[in-house]
Formats: C-alpha cells, sequence, structure tokens
C-alpha cells in the first residue's frame, strides 16, 4: 500500500488500487452516480447536457461511466459516443459490436493452438504376427 493524497479533497489515504480518491469520497461519487442512474431511468429522452445539469455531475464524468459500461441510454435519447475504433455511434462502453468481434476474432488468431498430441506406435510392433501360448 501507498499513502497518497485524494484528487478531489486533498487528504492523504492509503492508496490500494482503482481512481486515487479517498473513502469519502468515493462515497460521494457513487451517490453522484446513482443519482444519475435514477435520472436517466426516469428521463429517458435527456440529453447529456441536462443530465449533467440536473444531477451536478461532470460531462467527462458522465462519460466515463458510459465508457465504463456503467451507463447506457436508451436508444429514444438519441445520445451516442464514437466507438474507439471506426468512429460509429454507440451507446455505451468504447467499442461497437462489430469491433468487439473483430478485436476478439484477432485475439484468437494470435497464439498457436496446442496440437493434438498422437501418439505413434512402432512400425515393426504393427507388423508383427503375435502367437498366444497355452
Amino acid at each position: 500500500m501507498e499513502v497518497t493524497n485524494c484528487k478531489a479533497c486533498g487528504n492523504l489515504f492509503n492508496y490500494t488500487s482503482g481512481p486515487r480518491l479517498c473513502p469519502n469520497c468515493m462515497k460521494k461519487l457513487e451517490k453522484k452516480f446513482a443519482i444519475t442512474k435514477d435520472y436517466i431511468r426516469e428521463n429517458p429522452h435527456a440529453n447529456i447536457n441536462t443530465v449533467a445539469k440536473e444531477c451536478k455531475v461532470s460531462i467527462p464524468q458522465i462519460k466515463k461511466w458510459i465508457r465504463e459500461e456503467r451507463l447506457s441510454f436508451s436508444q429514444e435519447s438519441g445520445i451516442g459516443l464514437e466507438c474507439d475504433n471506426c468512429g460509429k455511434m454507440i451507446r455505451t462502453g468504447r467499442f461497437c459490436a462489430e469491433c468487439k468481434a473483430k478485436m476478439i476474432n484477432n485475439l484468437d488468431n494470435a497464439y498457436e493452438k496446442p496440437k493434438p498430441v498422437v501418439q505413434k506406435k512402432k512400425e515393426k510392433e504393427k507388423e508383427r504376427m503375435r502367437y498366444l501360448d497355452k
């Protein structure tokens, strides 16, 4: 563990992983997330500027939640982000479905799959006659 300052309030805290926010600021941020999520659920046609203004959350923070796939907007809202790869409009995440499928396919082909092990019998044993003694 390392001791670091919180990006929001500046207090010292033991940092383990994730955003560099102290536990108190993380709780506040999670409360804002819950409020934002509820607002979007109740107002599916709201645009991102309205959501930010009504929930008192910054637009970059909302976009971050969308990229993390914690938030998603309905088809009717008209809100979308661009796919990081091809630029197609998406509702949540970083990549569109086609780009995700291409990446998965490329990763599957990136490494050589192990070949099945075939045991070869010796040629002499295969051709030899066998006798049973009584």
